[in-house]
């Protein structure tokens, strides 16, 4: 450990193994100044309690809009630079009334009851990708990604045909260290959307970018910037967690062979072990940007004015102050109130889906090839400290069942 006077500077070791870090700042400096692999300076919140205060203090703020300069102040490297104002007026980066407004425009769109009804399609999805499965594979590319971005496309209307050039864009903007990548892929994705909202707008369909187009609460509809920034938000927070959810989930198992012993043995843990598998390898890191509007006391460390906030949601979710023994994966714990979704007002509004599809594409993979394996264990996780992602996930599956149980 570095002095805690001095930020700490984390890199490539720490995106690999955020969780060495993770407990020895819990310990010694659960509030405390680190420098962002990207350059940027922040201050880091890694104990589950200081977490929920952070999450949800009223002076720890989102919308960056006022503060740009602190970008400039607070960071020590070349700047990658940002999405862009037509990415980045959604309601993640929002305040009430602004945030209140925004989500209420979308949020009937993910609640359990309407989510419920996209199970059927989602099983279907599922059971496709899974028959074309055989031999040795990345589970992150013929698996994990194609069904939550299909899932998430479809639900917005989205062209199957565009759906590849989407996921290069989507990758760029979470991974690129270079702020040229960076602003080309935002340049190319608000391009496009802002191509789609207008066809939409001249021929609507029954889809759900169609109705945002069409929302009109208490009189004020989504301009045609928000309008472009809340697509955005819906397709990137719509399948990349759940890429992550799936492939992180699915490597906990392997390398825990009891637990997906147990899971096989009783399927009526599935609900509980998806909560259990985002709570030990949280698809979201690290929380997005928040600043602090004035001091701030978390933790017993006062952040001052003007600081960017991040709050370290894997190390939340490890805290052995919430969970016990909590670097072992237990599919019979009850993983109730991790922070995987986040807390408070920005709370994710996809957990349903997430959850829903994390149910079926776990449980139909581990039940449909009872011999899955990993092909490899020297596995790299991406270039990013938002999202807690493999780059690949090679997996061996060798005899499968089919849809009805009988062996292929």
């Amino acid at each position: 450990m570095t002095s805690t006077h001095t930020p700490m500077v984390l890199d490539d070791d720490f995106v690999q193994d955020p969780f060495t870090v993770y407990r020895l700042l819990r310990i010694e400096a659960p509030v405390r100044e680190v420098v962002m692999p990207r350059g940027l300076k922040v201050w880091l919140v890694t104990r589950y309690a200081d977490a929920r205060d952070a999450l949800s203090h009223p002076a720890v703020r989102k919308d960056l809009r006022p503060v740009r300069h602190l970008f400039d102040k607070h960071h020590t490297g070349t700047s990658t630079g940002g999405f862009g104002a037509d990415l980045s007026a959604h309601m993640l980066n929002s305040d009430p009334p602004d945030h209140t407004r925004l989500r209420r425009l979308v949020a009937r769109a993910f609640t359990m009851r309407r989510v419920e009804l996209l199970r059927p399609r989602v099983e279907e999805i599922t059971e496709n990708l899974l028959d074309g499965l055989s031999g040795e594979v990345d589970l992150t590319d013929a698996f994990a990604f194609p069904l939550p971005v299909t899932v998430i496309c479809e639900l917005l209307g989205v062209p199957q045909a565009d759906q590849d050039d989407f996921r290069g864009w989507t990758t760029k903007l979470v991974t690129a260290r270079s702020a040229q990548s960076v602003g080309e892929a935002g340049q190319a994705m608000s391009v496009y959307l802002h191509g789609l909202i207008d066809t939409k707008r001249a021929n609507p369909a029954d889809d759900l970018l169609s109705a945002l187009v069409q929302a009109e609460e208490d009189g004020e509809k989504l301009n045609a910037v928000e309008l472009v920034s809340m697509a955005f938000l819906l397709l990137v927070a719509g399948h990349e967690t759940t890429v992550n959810l799936i492939s992180n989930g699915v490597l906990a198992l392997l390398r825990a062979p009891d637990q997906l012993a147990a899971l096989r043995a009783d399927p009526a843990l599935l609900p509980g072990a998806v909560e259990e598998l985002l709570r030990f390898g949280s698809p979201v890191n690290h929380t997005t940007m928040r600043y602090t509007a004035e001091p701030v006391e978390i933790g017993g460390t006062t952040i001052p004015e003007d600081e960017f906030v991040v709050v370290a949601l894997g190390s939340a979710n490890r805290d052995d102050d919430r969970f016990g023994d909590p670097d072992t994966l237990d599919v019979t714990r009850s993983a109730a109130g991790h922070l995987s979704f986040g807390h408070g007002i920005h709370f994710c509004l996809g957990a349903p889906l997430a959850r829903l599809e994390g149910q079926i594409a776990i449980g139909r993979l581990v039940e449909r090839f009872p011999d899955l394996a990993l092909a490899s264990d020297d596995l790299r996780w991406r270039n990013s400290t938002l999202l807690r992602g493999l780059e690949e996930l090679p997996v061996r599956l060798e005899g499968h069942t089919g849809q009805q149980g009988h062996t292929v």
